[in-house]
C-alpha cells in the first residue's frame, strides 16, 4: 500500500483491503478481474462460489468478470506420484505436490546459492478446471462470453497450459428481461 500511495493518492485509486470472496466496494463497475492464478488462493470451493458472486454484486449489468488461470498439470503425475518438478535453473527448483482428492496443489520454491542452506516459499492452492469455474459463474449469474489460452488471444485447446476466462452478467435483470 505504501508503494502504491508513492504512486497515487486515495481519490485516484481507492483500496478495500479484505477477502475477494466477501469485501465490499462502494460503487459498480464494469470490470472486476483476478489474474495470475489469484482464485486459486481460496482454498475451498464454497470460497471460490463466493468470491464469484461478490464479483457479480460488484458489477453493473452487462459488466464483466475476467479470470487468468493456470490449467492444472495433472498429466505430468503418473499414478501414485504426488510431486512433478515445474522448474529447475541455476540457483532455483520449483516442485509442486497435489492432493487430488481435495484438488490442492502446494508449489514449493526452493532458492540457494553455493552455500549449504537455502531459503523456501510455499504457496497452497485449489486448483479448479476451466468446467468448473463455469458452473461458479452460472451460479453467480454469469455466462461465459470467451476463454483465451492466454492474454493474446490465443485459442483455448487441451493442451493449454492456462486460460483467460471472460464471464458476463446479462445487461438487465433476466427477471425483468421478458418485460
Amino acid at each position: 500500500m505504501e508503494q502504491l500511495r508513492t504512486k497515487a493518492d486515495a481519490a485516484t485509486i481507492p483500496v478495500v483491503i479484505g477477502d475477494m470472496a466477501t469485501a465490499t466496494s462502494p460503487g459498480e463497475y464494469s470490470l472486476v478481474y483476478l489474474v495470475y492464478n489469484t482464485i486459486s488462493n481460496l482454498l475451498a470451493q464454497a470460497e471460490q462460489v463466493a468470491c464469484f458472486r461478490n464479483a457479480a454484486r460488484h458489477l453493473k449489468p452487462g459488466g464483466r468478470f475476467v479470470i487468468e488461470l493456470e490449467v492444472p498439470e495433472l498429466r505430468v503425475l503418473p499414478p501414485g506420484q504426488r510431486a512433478a518438478v515445474f522448474a529447475t535453473e541455476p540457483g532455483y527448483i520449483g516442485v509442486d505436490t497435489y492432493d487430488v482428492l481435495r484438488q490442492h496443489l502446494v508449489s514449493h520454491h526452493f532458492e540457494f546459492g553455493d552455500g549449504r542452506e537455502a531459503r523456501v516459499f510455499r504457496s497452497p492452492h485449489r486448483y479448479v478446471w476451466p468446467s468448473e469455474l463455469d458452473l461458479m459463474g452460472e451460479l453467480a449469474g454469469f455466462t461465459l462470453e470467451h476463454r483465451y489460452a492466454d492474454w493474446s488471444g490465443a485459442e483455448f485447446t487441451a493442451e493449454s497450459r492456462s486460460h483467460v476466462s471472460i464471464y458476463r452478467l446479462p445487461a438487465r435483470p433476466t427477471h425483468l428481461a421478458s418485460h
